[in-house]
């Protein structure tokens, strides 16, 4: 072979390795090994913060599948902390097993967020526990990386406020969203497929943890639908609570109502029920996460948000409300009263 045909095999074999061209990502991460790093151009490095939750699992493998479409525009996960929750039992005990199936994806497990923040450009917060959150998002928006948290944003609606009021101060970008909120029934029936939305019910698990307002944990999902179809504008919501099942009914400024259904028992489902001016339709099957992490990354990329940071502080307020409600016994509870008692103007 000629020193010519030498040197165009190397550049071609060189940059198919780099590219992890023809290999399944299984057996790219055996042939790096356990300990090894990804290597991905800047601009195009994830860190995720959270080990605790089968969310970065499932975008890590999302993003770093060498089959990857365009859609998620060649970002890849390259490195991870993996606290999370100390506290919370249902989360804590994934870290470990989380933790060692990102190594066999070839992802690099850091000892801190400062040092996960020097090695990548873009950060999803994934941290169960939203108790967590600020404290975790301030070191983020200090060091001036674009971030996406996920569900909840906080523990509450004072935090949520805090978080957004030191990334616009900072000039840094950061959303928040359910992937509930990207079914495509829900998107098409926002975007006026039916006309303009007169009301709404929508319906999800409502499974509680002490540590949190009762719809942060996991009621979130089926509230984030309702906003979906929605929109802002709630005034004041009504709540209805059983051991298995909580019924939030919220008024809107223009006397629009609509509902969130909470479930604890049973087989539990996601969907619900629009009523427009041209006729009632379902919201639709869930979607799965690859919905979302395509805006994620269409946000890494612009710097443009998805989900306003008002909407997503009117969803806290909205669930802060209903658990005002239910200690009262189920008056109505408005949400200009939320922001009040956090000290915060709507």
């Amino acid at each position: 072979m000629s020193s010519e045909q030498n040197r165009r095999s190397f550049i071609k074999t060189s940059a198919l390795a780099a590219a992890g061209i023809g290999l399944g990502m299984n057996s790219f991460a055996e042939n790096l090994g356990p300990a090894s790093k990804l290597l991905f151009a800047e601009g195009t490095r994830v860190g995720i913060i959270g080990l605790d939750t089968s969310h970065s699992i499932a975008f890590t493998k999302a993003l770093n599948n060498p089959a990857a479409g365009p859609e998620f525009g060649g970002f890849k996960v390259v490195a991870a902390y993996p606290y999370g929750s100390r506290e919370i039992q249902s989360s804590s005990d994934r870290i470990l097993g989380y933790t060692a199936e990102m190594k066999t994806l070839g992802v690099e497990i850091t000892g801190s967020i400062a040092d996960l923040l020097k090695k990548v450009d873009f950060i999803l917060l994934e941290t169960n526990d939203g108790r967590l959150h600020l404290e975790q998002a301030l070191e983020v928006i200090k060091a001036g990386k674009r971030f996406f948290i996920d569900k909840p944003i906080a523990a509450s609606l004072a935090d949520a406020a805090a978080i957004f009021a030191a990334a616009k101060k900072a000039n840094v970008g950061v959303f928040s969203s359910s992937s509930l909120r990207y079914t495509t029934g829900a998107q098409e029936l926002a975007a006026g497929k039916l006309g303009k939305v007169l009301g709404a019910e929508t319906y999800s698990p409502c499974h509680l943890e002490s540590t949190h307002p009762d719809l942060f944990w996991y009621g979130i999902h089926g509230v984030e639908s309702l906003f979906t179809v929605m929109g802002t504008g709630c005034k004041e919501v009504v709540r209805v609570s059983t051991a298995d099942t909580d019924v939030v009914t919220g008024t809107w400024n223009d006397g629009r109502v609509g509902t969130f259904r909470g479930t604890r028992s049973g087989k539990a489902g996601y969907g619900g029920t629009v009523f427009a001016e041209k006729g009632t339709a379902p919201i639709g099957d869930y979607g799965g996460y690859n919905p979302l992490l395509i805006r994620i990354i269409d946000f890494f990329k612009t710097g443009v948000v998805p989900v306003s940071s008002e909407e997503t502080l009117e969803i806290c307020a909205f669930m802060e409300a209903a658990d005002a409600s239910k200690k009262m016994g189920g008056i109505p509870v408005s949400l200009d009263s939320m922001f009040s008692k956090s000290s915060l103007k709507r």
